[in-house]
């Protein structure tokens, strides 16, 4: 091989290696664009919307940043989004989830079967205080729906103050696989304490001891283990329309409903009931009531305080 070839390869050799190291070092970097995963994350480990708990877990964190801003464009809305707000429908746009709101405490059900969420918001803004229930229903990676139901100043039992400090004692955490009850036995709980409402047949419900419910802003709770969930429930209320969300990890199911249907003095108020079982026994029930103290026409007295049947 001649000399001058030589050099001539060995140029080019040296061209190809450091040419595409010089054109990267010139490029300048690209911007990252809303949706792109962080520096040194591939876009598969990028969490998205599904009906897998991290995905609906991805839902309800961005439910809740967009109700702390007031900023729904954020959320990955479904084409025929179905949106609702105690029970009727609403425009999303205008709505409830368009007001930023300083939450002091959320917590969620995920459940994947249904591809449902439940998360309780509890807001004490002195001015707007709110204890909020939201549901979404997750449709691939869109969220198909959102409903809400709201309580604030004037509604029944309410005060959000009372609800945080009585539900931030509590113990809502994940129980062990081996002790956890089924999807059937968490309806089947839930269903048996609604029931219990309209034929008192309190024996078939499933109680716990202690037991504890947060209603409004009161408790059954006098902090001792004879704590009992029993106290006060009415005969002759039908609680209707009943949809249920269930979260096996956390023992808990809540029920969307209407409280007081079809019989004289019936509200047909926009409910939620929220139960903890713990090995198939109530432990803890919240609920969320839309229905202004003014409105309310059954017996005088609230079901908080009236004492618990004897045993």
């Amino acid at each position: 091989m001649k000399y001058t070839n030589l050099i001539t390869m060995c140029v080019a050799l040296c061209a190809a290696m450091l040419i595409p190291a010089l054109g990267h070092a010139q490029l300048p970097k690209a911007k990252a664009k809303p949706g792109d995963p962080p520096p040194g994350v591939q876009a598969t480990q990028v969490p998205m919307v599904s009906c897998q708990r991290g995905g609906l877990q991805h839902a309800v964190r961005l439910y809740l940043a967009a109700q702390a801003k007031g900023d729904i464009s954020i959320l990955p809305l479904a084409n025929g989004l179905g949106y609702q707000e105690n029970m009727k429908p609403a425009d999303i746009k205008t709505g409830f989830i368009t007001k930023p709101l300083t939450i002091d405490k959320s917590m969620s059900l995920y459940d994947d079967a249904s591809c449902q969420t439940f998360t309780e918001v509890i807001v004490t803004d002195k001015a707007n205080p709110y204890v909020i229930g939201v549901r979404l229903r997750v449709n691939h990676d869109k969220i198909a729906e959102v409903e809400l139901i709201t309580t604030t100043t004037g509604d029944w039992l309410f005060n959000a103050d009372n609800y945080l400090e009585y539900t931030s004692k509590e113990n809502w955490g994940p129980i062990p696989a081996e002790r956890r009850n089924s999807y059937a036995e968490l309806v089947r709980g839930a269903a048996a304490y609604l029931d219990a409402f309209l034929e008192g047949k309190a024996d078939l419900v499933p109680w716990g001891y202690p037991c504890v419910r947060v209603e409004g802003g009161m408790t059954t709770s006098k902090g001792t283990d004879a704590d009992t969930c029993e106290a006060g429930l009415p005969a002759g209320v039908n609680i209707g329309n009943r949809r249920f969300v269930v979260d096996e990890v956390i023992g808990s199911v809540v029920v969307w409903c209407a409280f007081g249907v079809g019989g004289p003095g019936g509200s047909g108020a926009p409910d939620t009931h929220l139960f903890r079982m713990e090995n198939g026994k109530l432990r803890f029930v919240h609920t969320i009531t839309h229905l202004k103290m003014s409105d309310f026409r059954g017996p005088t007295g609230t079901n908080a305080d009236t004492p618990a049947p004897k045993r």
